[in-house]
């Protein structure tokens, strides 16, 4: 059975502007702003909250399918997801459009200057669960507004249960929307900046929200996560990285970790360790998908880390 990836297909376009920007905008000017960044460094990415997830659990072995909406430029994009085994057969191109895309242009202090192209993304109600066949979880991330209504709802009429990943969504959402999005999910998942921005837009505090799904699960960055089911909070600790390069794409890495261990049916320390080991991989790479690790050296890195986990528990419990 598969896991089915709802949210976005996208290009990012990373430039480095060797200064700061700070150094060339003058604060008094700012209402007739005309800059130029020079960038000799510049990189293309391919990401958005689907590919990034179903690389992901692609690396684990899972069965990840893609659900999106693509412009006419995805060419590239789609060897790339050819060469790494990954099916479009539910990648929709739209006529006439680009694919998603952001161009981030960021300085020495890692101050960002971001457009977003949303392009195709907004017509992935175009796309039907209905049609994806053998699903048996599915995710609904970030995407067009539309289709993330239309993909909550065939998923809840269909019983295909499925976590609600906000993300960078939730200003598109009221509170009564979100509210209706969680009633539907089976589980949630959020960072620690969106896990406000939700009880603010909700009025609900993460102990009421947590009871309407089978898990909530929070993540902290380099704290680390907790997890809230069966009336327990579950404390994750964050895997070490080998080195701390990108956090692009860490909490798509950690959802997919999420996804493999409820499709297996693990328990939810299990299930976050996996997700924290998939995390602390992909921050050691540049960009969403470059990290190649065999699922030998995923489990291997996995047990390490449980190995002094455990370790550390038995020294502060002495």
């Amino acid at each position: 059975m598969h896991t089915l990836i709802c949210g976005s297909l996208a290009f990012d376009t990373i430039m480095v502007f060797q200064d700061q920007f700070k150094n060339h905008i003058l604060p008094d000017q700012i209402h007739k702003l005309s800059v130029a960044f020079y960038v000799p460094e510049l990189r293309r990415e391919f990401g958005g909250t689907a590919g990034n997830i179903a690389y992901n659990l692609q690396l684990l072995q899972g069965k990840p399918l893609i659900m999106a909406t693509v412009g006419e430029d995805f060419l590239p994009y789609t060897n790339w997801l050819n060469k790494n085994n990954l099916s479009t057969r539910h990648v929709k191109e739209i006529a006439n459009s680009f694919t998603a895309q952001a161009f981030i242009t960021t300085d020495l202090d890692d101050n960002q200057i971001t457009a977003f192209h949303p392009g195709a993304m907004v017509e992935s109600h175009q796309n039907s669960v209905k049609v994806a066949a053998n699903v048996s979880l599915a995710v609904i991330a970030p995407d067009g507004r539309d289709g993330m209504f239309q993909h909550a709802k065939e998923c809840f009429d269909a019983n295909i249960p499925f976590l609600f990943d906000p993300g960078q969504g939730l200003p598109m959402f009221n509170g009564e929307e979100l509210l209706h999005f969680i009633e539907m999910a089976t589980y949630l998942a959020v960072n620690d900046y969106e896990a406000q921005v939700l009880q603010d837009k909700t009025g609900l505090k993460l102990e009421q929200l947590a009871t309407k799904v089978k898990a909530l699960i929070v993540t902290l960055g380099g704290q680390g996560s907790y997890i809230y089911a069966d009336g327990q909070r579950f404390e994750v600790p964050c895997v070490k990285a080998d080195k701390i390069v990108d956090p692009t794409g860490c909490g798509d890495a950690y959802r997919a970790g999420l996804l493999y261990g409820i499709a297996n049916g693990w328990d939810w320390p299990t299930c976050g360790r996996l997700a924290s080991t998939m995390g602390a991989i992909k921050i050691a790479s540049q960009g969403g998908q470059n990290h190649k690790p065999t699922r030998a050296e995923i489990e291997n890195i996995y047990s390490h880390a449980l190995v002094q986990q455990v370790a550390l528990e038995e020294k502060l419990a002495n």
